[in-house]
């Protein structure tokens, strides 16, 4: 086998957030397999230079699926993979725990990688790459609102644990080609569409009187309100190719958070003044009662 570094590793966004969630809705700790693809790219670095560079070749891994089993059940022998998967390594999902391996995973990790059956040949190349990813996943010390897990991915060679960065392929111009297919399941009710006059004609003289404008113009305000920042001038820049697609979408994000922390504020201020009235009610049944 073939001690070859992996230059890049990523995930898609669906299979992260299933493995997340199925480590926080387990009732104790998890591990499994992970599994998915690697490919060998030639990278071509542009130079106005007249003499030609040299092509760089990089390794990367997908991760695309996984296979999970509560951490005191010890792993099975690996399930034989498809022929556009294989098995790159494992993962382990623990609560409250430091983000580095422990002895049992390291040596978990060493027989995982030791076996040469297990090998298989990335695409583009004839290399024989060994399944040495491991994943660590694991919650804060402190219980978080919004920051509830953390995972950080290695990569054994040489018998040690090398840190890799961890792409998370879900949005970009490259992945829209997914939802190309997309169609709605769901139809739109039927509209009443009955006319308060004998015709369209008698219909489009009616006049609105001074308070239906006034509550129109209300309702506006509020539609306005809640789509700031999210015209549909704004959003047209989304569908096209444009080099500002990412950022467009990270300053609508922005503006949503702010927007939710808004309105979580909002409801701890009601929460509070709930609260309070509760206790006055109480007080009140107290007094009738003559309990106090």
């Amino acid at each position: 086998m073939d001690d070859f570094p992996i230059d890049k590793i990523q995930i898609s966004g669906a299979a992260l957030a299933s493995l997340l969630h199925r480590a926080s809705s387990s009732a104790g700790d998890i591990h499994g397999y992970l599994f998915g693809h690697a490919a060998v790219s030639s990278l071509n670095s542009l130079s106005d230079h007249p003499t030609p560079t040299a092509t760089a070749t990089i390794l990367a891994a997908t991760i695309t699926s996984f296979l999970s089993l509560p951490s005191h059940i010890p792993l099975p022998p690996p399930p034989n993979a498809a022929d556009s998967t294989h098995l790159l390594g494992w993962f382990s999902a623990r609560r409250k725990t430091p983000l580095r391996p422990s002895l049992k995973e390291t040596t978990a990790t060493s027989s995982l990688t030791s076996s040469a059956s297990l090998a298989f040949a990335p695409q583009n190349s004839t290399l024989s790459l060994p399944p040495s990813l491991f994943l660590i996943i694991s919650t804060p010390f402190q219980d978080q609102v919004i920051h509830t897990h953390e995972y950080k991915v290695f990569q054994f060679k040489g018998n040690t644990f090398e840190p890799k960065s961890l792409n998370i392929v879900n949005i970009g111009p490259s992945f829209r080609s997914q939802y190309d297919s997309f169609s709605p399941n769901v139809n739109f009710p039927m509209m009443d569409c009955q006319l308060r006059a004998p015709n369209a004609m008698a219909e489009d003289e009616i006049r609105e009187t001074l308070a239906d404008k006034k509550n129109h113009l209300n309702n506006q305000k509020q539609l306005d309100t809640c789509a700031d920042g999210f015209e549909i001038g704004r959003l047209r820049t989304l569908m096209g190719s444009e080099a500002a697609y990412t950022a467009e979408l990270e300053g609508l994000y922005d503006k949503m958070l702010a927007k939710i922390e808004g309105l979580s504020r909002s409801v701890e201020e009601t929460n509070a003044k709930v609260l309070e009235q509760e206790t006055h009610n109480m007080r009140l049944r107290h007094r009738v009662a003559g309990l106090e």
